[in-house]
């Protein structure tokens, strides 16, 4: 008669210190027809993780419906991880398939730069003992960290990250606290920010640095600010958020149609604002609106991307900026803008992408910037360049035709390096990289200013789906961050190896990440 069967698939995203439960294997045993069987033990090794210490404790669940981890179904007692477990458990194994989960709960003081790898070795049942195939899809997990949770401090959604450095060193992620639901303006949004000062291990409590209230008598909920960009002039300190704001307008956005008009009126155009910080972001200034200085009046919509600007040797900074020329989603564009007096003035560059919004600035090594957009047309990737600081610009040779999305936003970041006492650069590129949905969230490299992103140089962090925007920074020589929403937290925090994301992926290695 047939046997009784089992299948190991271990998730490939990371293991989140701060969340209650991340999932480790998927257990599936398959029972043949007319055949029932006990289920006594599972047996693991967790050889192969770098500390046991990292874990707090592991746990077995049964599945739901849908094959998904049940918290409110264990099967076990909180189990204390070591080297290799043999956990009983006394179940009936009906005709067909019955799927398992073991989970762990991370330590807060678990280390970033480890792995966890869990393998079963043994499942024992009435009938026989089975010695399940590990999963090679992927080899271990990472640790991450969950930077802001559904429903933490009474917040429904947490969104569009940004995350750049200070000129101290800090860490700062900015990003739309959506108090009420989890969609666009016009809603009750405001600009949150969260600050670490020990590279990502440590984040302190959300500060509110951009809240409109109840701005010409109307509630909050019409008087919304999203989508934060920021941007560190690394030669004064100073910090710079800039965001949209919608004013009334109910049940509109601000890029379709009249959700923003043409002019400068509030209530009409949505605005653009900015605050400062002097003190490495612990204290913020009162919104300046800046629509008036920079939006022709003819634009329907002059707003920031949200994403990290750069500050440049000479300190220029430059902004990353889009907007709408027109009523119709053909009439969308990417372009910079730049501040050549450490942010008292900024002037706004051309369109450089027409038909793109959301986008991200990198300098080369030529010294040019190159301008990375989201594309809703092709779902490729839009890609200019510019010699003159957004004058002019010219289409890159992989412009609508490498660098695959599923309309998202994306992050690019120049990571400099020492090699042999040489100074080197890459360029790093995160996004979903789907042209179906916001999943696979991938990491890739380009050493050649982004003539090409080899396949051997491609980092899955996360399959699973979020809502898909990423930032990244470079923390120091050895390290770059991630902010990501990703599939196990709205905000997810990965602190990544320079190292290990210039090496060529292994089999089994490639898909968590270097």
């Amino acid at each position: 008669p047939p046997a009784i069967a089992v299948r190991i698939h271990r998730p490939i995203h990371p293991l989140l210190i701060r969340n209650p439960l991340s999932s480790l294997l998927q257990i599936t045993v398959e029972t043949p027809p007319e055949q029932t069987a006990q289920l006594q033990a599972f047996e693991f090794s967790l050889a192969g993780t770098t500390d046991l210490a990292d874990i707090a404790q592991l746990q077995l669940f049964a599945a739901d419906g849908h094959g998904q981890l049940a918290a409110d179904r264990p099967l076990s007692a909180p189990i204390v991880p070591q080297q290799q477990l043999s956990v009983p458990v006394a179940a009936q194994l009906p005709a067909g398939q019955t799927v398992f989960w073991l989970a762990c709960c991370l330590r807060d003081s678990a280390e970033q730069m480890h792995a966890v790898r869990v393998t079963c070795t043994t499942v024992r049942t009435s009938v026989d003992a089975l010695h399940p195939p590990d999963d090679p899809a992927c080899f271990s997990q990472r640790i991450g960290f969950a930077l802001r949770r559904a429903g933490e401090d009474g917040v429904h959604t947490w969104r569009i990250p940004a995350l750049s450095k200070s000129a101290r060193g800090t860490l700062l992620a900015v990003y739309d606290i959506r108090r009420r639901a989890g969609r666009d303006l016009q809603e009750d949004i405001d600009i949150g920010l969260s600050r670490s000062t020990d590279g990502g291990l440590t984040w302190e409590a959300p500060r509110v640095i951009m809240d409109q209230g109840r701005f010409g008598g109307l509630p909050e909920e019409l008087n919304g600010c999203s989508d934060p960009g920021i941007v560190v002039d690394q030669q004064t300190g100073e910090i710079f958020c800039f965001a949209v704001w919608m004013h009334g307008k109910p049940g509109q956005h601000q890029w379709v149609d009249e959700g923003s008009e043409p002019g400068f009126e509030i209530g009409r155009a949505a605005q653009l604002l900015m605050v400062s910080s002097q003190d490495d972001g612990l204290t913020w200034s009162t919104p300046q609106n800046l629509t008036r200085q920079l939006k022709p009046e003819s634009w329907w919509l002059l707003a920031p991307s949200p994403q990290s600007g750069l500050s440049l040797e000479d300190g220029t900074l430059v902004m990353p900026m889009e907007g709408r020329t027109g009523r119709g989603a053909l009439e969308t564009f990417a372009t910079i803008m730049i501040s050549r007096d450490h942010g008292k003035s900024w002037n706004p560059g051309r369109p450089g992408v027409l038909s793109g919004n959301e986008c991200q600035a990198v300098q080369l090594g030529d010294g040019s910037i190159m301008l990375n957009v989201r594309n809703d047309l092709e779902r490729f990737r839009a890609v200019a360049v510019t010699h003159d600081l957004g004058q002019t610009w010219q289409p890159h040779p992989t412009s609508r035709n490498t660098l695959i999305e599923p309309n998202c936003n994306g992050s690019l970041v120049r990571c400099d390096y020492a090699d042999n006492g040489k100074s080197r650069h890459v360029l790093l590129f995160a996004n979903p990289h789907s042209q179906e949905s916001r999943t696979m969230h991938t990491v890739q490299v380009s050493f050649d200013d982004g003539l090409t992103w080899p396949a051997t140089h491609h980092w899955l962090l996360d399959s699973g789906r979020g809502a898909g925007y990423a930032s990244l920074v470079q923390i120091d020589s050895e390290h770059v961050g991630i902010v990501y929403e990703g599939s196990q937290a709205h905000l997810v925090f990965e602190k990544l190896p320079i190292r290990g994301l210039l090496e060529p992926a292994r089999r089994g290695l490639h898909t968590h990440g270097p």
